[in-house]
């Protein structure tokens, strides 16, 4: 295990227990399904991704960032950039291309038949931020190494990324209590929990904003922001309206298979405008 293995790891854990904790001793809603099993399932995708991945991928993003960096090719190494310089400003483009990812996976159906699989969880909670296809994790860690081999960023502003992106996924999926006043300062620089949870609506129009996952500023500046659900945190519907049993929520099998058996329903950005009944 290398030293960049070790720090996100570290991270990883260390975020997930704390986020853990946090619903405990003060959650935003009620929890509506057994967690021992949502949470078994969520974190059983977990494992399967990280092998996929390890097995697909002889060089991962953070190694093709050193290499490029190193011998001065892509983007940064074109232009000459200082390091520091270099490191935020690949930060912010490698997050701006996730919000761009997540955007399509809502607008291509082809795509969504993975994407959907995060959000077919009947809960939403920390284990929430780590649900995600395996074939969705393979195609956008493709994506991040074509635009890090483009880039050419240091090694660090990659690091820093994928540090960032795990814990405030973890962070905004969260079911935690946040003070309104607190929520409203947050998210002028950070993804909340309560903006984030917008997203995970089961009405059309809520599940297709909020695409972003640790910068704010995109959903504002592409007019895909929406402060609040229309029937509040207590009362908004989590999930799909088009499914909704255990089998294929939150049993690990049948939530691998969604792609294949899963109905796609109104929620492509292309199909919108039919509004599902919770």
């Amino acid at each position: 295990m290398n030293k960049v293995d070790i720090i996100r790891l570290s991270f990883f854990f260390g975020i997930l227990a704390v986020m853990a904790l946090w619903e405990i001793a003060a959650p935003r809603r009620p929890r509506g399904y057994p967690k021992a099993l949502r949470w078994a399932s969520n974190l059983g995708v977990v494992a399967v991704y990280l092998i996929l991945v390890r097995l697909i991928f002889p060089v991962l993003p953070a190694g093709v960032a050193d290499a490029a960096y190193r011998g001065g090719y892509g983007f940064f190494g074109y232009v000459g950039l200082p390091f520091w310089p270099s490191v935020v400003l690949g930060v912010v483009i490698l997050d701006l291309v996730i919000y761009l990812q997540h955007l399509m996976f809502h607008a291509v159906p082809f795509l969504w038949r993975f994407h959907m699989m995060h959000h077919a969880d009947l809960d939403i909670d920390v284990s929430t931020g780590l649900r995600f296809h395996p074939v969705e994790i393979v195609l956008s860690t493709i994506l991040k190494i074509a635009v890090v081999a483009a880039l050419g960023p240091p090694l660090l502003a990659v690091v820093a990324f994928e540090v960032l992106l795990n814990g405030t996924a973890m962070f905004n999926h969260g079911n935690v209590y946040l003070p309104l006043g607190l929520d409203r300062v947050l998210r002028l620089f950070v993804i909340t929990p309560d903006m984030h949870r917008v997203h995970h609506s089961v009405t059309i129009r809520e599940t297709n904003s909020n695409f972003g996952f640790n910068l704010p500023w995109w959903d504002r500046l592409f007019g895909t922001y929406r402060a609040q659900p229309v029937k509040g945190h207590l009362g908004m519907t989590i999930g799909l309206s088009h499914i909704r049993d255990t089998k294929r929520c939150i049993n690990l099998g049948g939530m691998l298979a969604l792609p294949i058996k899963g109905d796609l329903g109104s929620y492509p950005i292309g199909r919108a405008g039919r509004e599902p009944t919770p």
